[in-house]
């Protein structure tokens, strides 16, 4: 303030705007100024034209000539005057409902007045050229870098809480830690929080803050908007118009971050047309209801995420209207798309789009799923979503995370009608913990994929039967089954493994037993038809190679195959399935030393293919 006429505090309600001025306010000894008017908007409404300035005339406690034209040109004219003849900072606090006014107020006044200075705390800025903002976040939740001592947000909670009488022991900082997380640091939040503690334990606590929040309430609270936590974002929704209203509501349906197209798919119906949804987006960020997750201003559609206070109010708005059940179907429609979209990306070559695309979607995949645990008829929405993204469970490791979301959803279909590809999926990821569970499960599918005439199912079968094989140490039986998916699953069919990857498990296993045959079949894979845009299924064949040549005792060809293997590798990507099996490979021949099959050791951990490791490892 010292170096700027007008400054304005902006931030989500809760963040501490108007303590943080009126504290940094309070400790200046050397102010430029020599007295501070402060003006308080109270109500929630914007009130009759002109009140605000009727509030700054009242504020400078000195009696008007014609209170009846306070607020027209005369009113602006009479309150410049008050303020000249000494350096004056207006404080103009919790301006929103009024902005619009205090914009003309201020830019007036600042024309007028030489000497004044203005600083006004906002959930947004008022937009004027000279004006300078402080964006106020919320307070840290992790701990400072390179020092000790507890997060930002953790102090101010043990701090409330001891003005409560409640003394935190350190055994329970973990519970803080997860609450301050949960509140993402608002400090109102933050201190309504740590008023419960008197009344809940804090695993409690926390426990009741992830599922809702608006309830966090005070007895003692400094402003009336404080009051709960629903009162202070309460605020902010009154703020809006009717089509603001229904899209924050309707967008409250996503957990996790979402761009344009996903709130488009949401919202757009009744009173809202799509093309006023990404114009609403772009309002609720400037008033701190939604978090930008990334530049609006790039190439990429912009992406937001709801902080979690306005969501839980929205989602009850959207309850109190009675929409709350169709917008969580659309939301599971939407997450079923996104699914299909990766899935068809990853069978068209596009596989860094692809993983990108469930990477960005990840948390609201998630939250879809595990709500189809409580809500069996979105249970076969549920089994497409995890079937089409059998690619992110199998080939980035997530074998387990795909399997607790599959199993539990399996018994919620008909046994008359199970899904072949879902039931195909849960063998293949069972296998290397439960092979006779993976048997049960494949008799399933076979059956149904036999009535169907589904041969891409029927071929991906067999690659499982192989895998099984293997984990029985028949390599015999497993080169033959892998033979068998190679010659059944047709060219391009989407939903699983291609044909190529399972003639490339055909040679790994052949490696075993006939060398030379496997060396055949790898080239055979490397050779087929459109393999150069299945990178993964390209990786893996370039294994097999590398891994039979070294077999055959050509070490140096397998090791030149091999770092061209690890070279192919997109750096922006998880390393996939394979990759470390492929570096014991490399390390093996750098120290010459002779691998063999083992299959005890062979990494089945995802049930994909038998990538051997080399001995001694």
């Amino acid at each position: 303030m010292a170096e700027h006429r007008l400054a304005t505090v902006a931030g989500r309600a809760g963040v501490g705007k108007s303590r943080l001025a009126g504290d940094a306010l309070a400790g200046l000894p050397d102010a430029p100024w020599q007295r501070v008017v402060r003006v308080v908007w109270e109500g929630c409404g914007p009130g009759e034209p002109g009140a605000l300035a009727a509030a700054v005339s009242r504020s400078l406690a000195e009696p008007r000539r014609h209170p009846e034209a306070v607020g027209t040109g005369a009113g602006v004219r009479e309150l410049a005057r008050l303020l000249r003849g000494s350096e004056t900072l207006l404080l103009l606090d919790d301006i929103d409902p009024v902005r619009e006014e205090c914009t003309g107020l201020v830019q007036s006044l600042l024309s007028a007045v030489p000497g004044l200075r203005v600083l006004v705390t906002s959930r947004q800025p008022l937009g004027l050229g000279e004006e300078h903002v402080l964006s106020l976040p919320p307070l840290s939740t992790e701990p400072p870098e390179a020092q000790s001592g507890d997060a930002p947000a953790v102090r101010l909670f043990l701090d409330r809480a001891a003005e409560a009488g409640h003394r935190v022991d350190r055994v329970d900082l973990p519970h803080v830690a997860a609450i301050c997380r949960s509140l993402e640091g608002v400090p109102l939040s933050v201190e309504l929080a740590a008023e419960q503690t008197s009344r809940h334990r804090l695993d409690d606590l926390a426990k009741q803050l992830e599922r809702q929040q608006c309830w966090l309430s005070s007895s003692r609270p400094a402003r009336p908007r404080h009051r709960s936590l629903r009162c202070a974002v309460s605020v902010s929704y009154m703020l809006c118009e009717r089509t603001l209203r229904t899209v924050w509501a309707r967008v409250s349906a996503v957990a996790g971050p979402f761009n344009e197209s996903t709130a488009v798919h949401l919202c757009a119906s009744g009173t809202v047309a799509g093309h006023q949804v990404p114009a609403c987006l772009a309002r609720l960020a400037a008033l701190g209801v939604l978090v930008p997750v990334r530049d609006p201003g790039g190439l990429r559609q912009p992406r937001y995420r709801m902080v979690r206070a306005a969501r839980d109010f929205g989602v009850e708005r959207l309850k109190e209207a009675g929409e709350h059940a169709e917008a969580v179907q659309r939301r599971a429609e939407r997450c079923r798309q996104v699914a299909a979209l990766a899935e068809r990306l990853w069978s068209s070559g596009s596989q860094p789009q692809a993983v990108h695309l469930v990477q960005e979607e990840q948390e609201e995949l998630r939250a879809v799923l595990l709500h189809a645990l409580d809500d069996p008829g979105q249970a076969d929405v549920a089994l497409d979503i995890v079937t089409n993204l059998w690619f992110w469970w199998v080939v980035y490791g997530r074998a387990q995370e795909g399997l607790d979301h599959l199993l539990p959803l399996l018994p919620l279909c008909p046994r008359d009608n199970p899904p072949t590809r879902s039931l195909w999926l849960a063998a293949w990821l069972t296998a290397p913990s439960d092979p006779d569970g993976a048997r049960e499960l494949l008799g399933r599918a076979w059956s149904t994929a036999i009535l169907d005439g589904d041969d891409a199912t029927l071929g991906r079968i067999a690659h499982v039967q192989g895998a099984l094989a293997l984990h029985r140490h028949d390599e015999r039986a497993a080169a033959e089954h892998f033979h068998e998916a190679a010659r059944t699953i047709p060219y391009r069919a989407i939903g699983g493994p291609s044909a190529t990857l399972s003639l490339a498990a055909m040679a790994l296993a052949q490696t075993g037993f006939d060398p030379r045959a496997a060396r055949k079949s790898a080239r055979r894979a490397l050779t087929r038809r459109g393999i150069r845009a299945d990178a993964w299924t390209c990786f893996v064949a370039r294994y097999a190679m590398a891994y039979v040549d070294h077999r055959l005792g050509r070490h140096g060809r397998a090791w030149r195959r091999a770092q061209r293997a690890l070279a192919s590798l997109d750096g922006s990507l998880p390393a996939p399935y394979g990759t470390e099996a492929l570096r014991r490979l490399t390390a093996d021949i750098e120290t010459s030393r002779r691998s063999s099959l083992l299959l005890r050791s062979v990494p089945l951990s995802c049930a994909v293919i038998p990538l051997p490791e080399p001995a001694g490892t």
